[in-house]
């Protein structure tokens, strides 16, 4: 751990990227093994979701049972002294990968949510944006042989509940116009808002390094914060319990778990 610790208090701003495995201590489980392999099904593209009534049944159905864990879930410990790094003023920024929000929870606040966020909802035709919960609590009261459903819950809040008749379903339409409502979550297949983009490669541009936490890097969405810090020149720090995409780019990287290196960095501060 000692190279990793050297490393961080050299210097005096990092961004910090943070994918899955920052948020498997607060039981939301990671899409990918140590190997980067997935470890269940690819979630509902954005193609799939916007063309087929029949995927968004299927996708509501799993997500009204993986919701009910997901807004129980807490910061832990590797949450809450990023917050405290942020307040000391190393941590520069957070850009995270996670759509969870737990790293606003457990208070910080220079977060960048790269692929959105699962608490809100959005009309695809006219915008209008509502709370996921109460979205909740229409999905329980029109579909009431759904809700004693439990299942394996995904980062994203899917649930595995492929054996049930997902044609039964109600799907929720937006009650200002009747159009379509979607997760405020990039899904697969969909891209990054450009502006999201160009404020997340802005912190890096401030940052004197990069530090990533909990993810293989194997989406471009994060591994191009690893290209970018290569061409300005920018040490890479990696944290992850299992191979990433940029080890061969980072000055050192370390598969003790996050927590024990961050509460290490936090006390060599002082």
């Amino acid at each position: 751990m000692k190279d990793v610790i050297s490393q961080l208090i050299k210097y005096s701003s990092w961004l910090v990227i943070t994918g899955a495995g920052i948020s498997a201590a607060s039981g939301v489980p990671t899409y990918r093994d140590r190997n980067g392999h997935w470890q269940r099904k690819p979630p509902v593209t954005h193609q799939d979701f916007l063309n087929s009534s029949v995927t968004r049944q299927r996708f509501w159905s799993r997500n009204m049972v993986g919701w009910r864990f997901m807004m129980k879930a807490q910061p832990n410990c590797a949450h809450n002294v990023l917050m405290a790094l942020e307040q000391e003023g190393v941590v520069s920024g957070i850009v995270t990968q996670n759509v969870d929000g737990l790293h606003q929870r457990a208070g910080s606040r220079n977060v960048i949510d790269l692929h959105g966020r699962i608490d809100t909802v959005t009309c695809m035709t006219c915008r209008l944006q509502l709370s996921r919960q109460t979205l909740q609590l229409w999905l329980e009261q029109n579909n009431p042989e759904f809700v004693l459903r439990t299942g394996h819950i995904a980062p994203d809040g899917d649930a595995e509940l492929d054996e049930l008749d997902f044609s039964v379903i109600k799907v929720p339409e937006c009650s200002y116009c009747g159009g379509l409502l979607k997760p405020d979550a990039v899904f697969f297949g969909d891209s990054i808002p450009k502006s999201r983009l160009i404020k997340a490669k802005n912190q890096l541009l401030n940052a004197d390094a990069l530090l990533v936490i909990g993810s293989s890097l194997s989406a471009y969405s994060g591994y191009r914060f690893c290209l970018w810090a290569r061409d300005q020149g920018k040490p890479i720090v990696i944290i992850n319990q299992g191979v990433t995409r940029a080890d061969i780019l980072a000055v050192v990287t370390s598969d003790i778990d996050c927590s024990e290196i961050l509460q290490a960095w936090l006390s060599a501060l002082h």
